[in-house]
């Protein structure tokens, strides 16, 4: 049985615990819209405690605390807002299936077919990785709450149908009636320790990683491309390739001058041969596009091996990384047969779904030897590409293909702490955009009140926001629900 069937059967005896849990205290349950919640008194002598042991670290770390949520807010801004500008002003819509805005929740990569951008959501990494952010979360306020001196009533647990999280509850009247700084630095302290608990699962992270990880392979992106010009198509007939259709035409970039005067003879004698799926020809003719990539006539494409893999070994010769993969090529000359294998990856994951020989006769390229297969640089602009170049990308480079020495069990060590890690991320991300039923509502609030010097700005202020935010997300929607039209 796959780890799925594990997964599903964990999933159905976690909802009856919950079920069964709800039942037996229902008459300590209280209702708050489609929450439940479960008062309790756990925790609360510990909060005190570490609240006074630490309070000489805590009381100068509320001003970082406070500067992390500013930053939190404003990179949520910026991130929702450039999504939203790219949504709306490219064709993304159209190759992406995905809702711009969608929950997370246990297997979305599935659902939403983003299986090439995650790896697998399973319900035990989900409910593993929202225990620690909840429970961090919500410690964290209530830690900050008695620094200041609030009042905790409870502390508990809340559940929405299958879903647990906990909470923490200062006396909100004593908290409205205090001075802004302190109410500030409670509100910020939940994300500000999902960020701190990032950064140690990024630290465990790496340091599970490179010590159980190898090079195993180069991963190739796709067989070799080129950008077509639509005007130029000369021949669109069958391939031999199923679900191909083969053109003669020439490359966008490489047009000879006087082309469009030349006579048929001579201009046959510049066009190439393409492969294309009908599909994506009929869309660009279609809308009018002036020119479509298209796949070459490359050794890779005849031999029809995967689109996306990882070369493993040519001619038994094992292939680490790049630089070993074009060395060893470049030991061999055109017209040459090789023995190249290739591991198809499971989408997301990592781990091996299947591993194939392939005879591949060498084509010429400039002189060389010459396969195919194109490595295009994963890297994105901008303060968020930066980061992940010089983070994550230092320890699991993106082009290079991994083997666990622990097997499959150490891609799921790893993609647990992989979410974990994202969802403390994207928890104090979300927690901080200016909405009236987040932290951030009520930090905005606090924020606008104090420079305006008038509270009813500050009510104001957020209300904006709140409909600014909602504005944007709707706007997004709509561009995806027109795309089925």
């Amino acid at each position: 049985m796959g780890f799925v069937t594990y997964d599903i059967a964990f999933l159905v005896l976690f909802l009856l615990f919950v079920i069964i849990f709800l039942y037996t205290r229902k008459k300590n349950l209280q209702r708050q819209g489609i929450l439940y919640l479960y008062r309790t008194k756990w925790g609360i002598n510990f909060i005190d405690k570490f609240s006074k042991k630490y309070a000489g670290i805590l009381r100068p770390l509320q001003y970082l605390v406070i500067a992390s949520g500013y930053f939190l807010m404003a990179t949520i801004m910026w991130l929702i807002i450039l999504s939203t500008y790219i949504y709306i002003k490219t064709p993304i819509a159209r190759f992406i299936k995905a809702p711009p805005v969608f929950p997370l929740i246990p297997y979305f990569p599935k659902l939403f077919d983003l299986e090439a951008f995650f790896p697998p959501l399973y319900f035990t990494y989900f409910i593993f990785a929202l225990a620690i952010v909840a429970i961090v979360h919500e410690f964290s306020h209530g830690i900050f709450a008695r620094l200041n001196n609030f009042k905790i009533h409870a502390t508990g647990f809340a559940f929405l149908g299958p879903f647990l999280g906990a909470f923490v509850e200062p006396d909100e009247k004593q908290m409205a009636k205090a001075k802004k700084f302190p109410q500030m630095s409670v509100l910020a302290a939940g994300t500000f320790a999902n960020v701190v608990m990032a950064v140690l699962f990024f630290i465990i992270m790496a340091l599970f990683f490179t010590s159980l990880f190898m090079s195993a392979g180069v991963k190739y992106n796709i067989l070799a491309v080129a950008p077509v010009d639509i005007s130029t198509i000369e021949v669109i007939g069958n391939s031999s390739i199923e679900g191909y259709v083969e053109i003669m035409a020439l490359p966008s970039n490489d047009i000879p001058a006087g082309y469009l005067e030349m006579s048929p003879d001579e201009q046959n004698s510049f066009v190439v041969k393409y492969f294309i799926e009908p599909e994506g020809l009929e869309l660009a003719l279609e809308t009018g596009e002036g020119s479509i990539f298209a796949f070459e006539d490359s050794p890779a494409f005849n031999a029809q091996i995967p689109k996306q893999g990882a070369i493993t070994k040519i001619d038994g010769e094992k292939i680490e990384n790049y630089e070993r993969f074009v060395e060893i090529l470049g030991k061999h000359s055109p017209g040459e047969i090789v023995d190249i294998r290739i591991a198809t990856l499971n989408p997301g994951e990592g781990t091996v779904a299947e591993e194939r020989s392939f005879e591949i006769e060498l084509g010429e390229r400039q002189e060389r030897a010459f396969l195919g297969v194109a490595f295009l640089p994963n890297t994105r602009d901008g303060a968020v590409g930066y980061l992940i170049e010089n983070t994550y990308n230092k320890i699991k480079e993106p082009n290079i293909h991994y083997e666990s020495k622990i097997g499959d069990f150490g891609w799921s060590v790893f993609n647990l702490l992989w979410w974990i890690l994202v969802i403390n991320l994207l928890v104090a991300l979300f927690n901080m955009l200016p909405l009236g039923i987040l932290d951030g509502g009520r930090f905005f609030y606090l924020t606008v009140w104090a420079i305006t010097g008038r509270e009813n700005w500050g009510k104001k202020a957020y209300v904006w926001a709140t409909w600014f935010l909602l504005l944007l997300l709707l706007s997004m929607m709509v561009k995806w629900v027109f795309r089925f039209f």
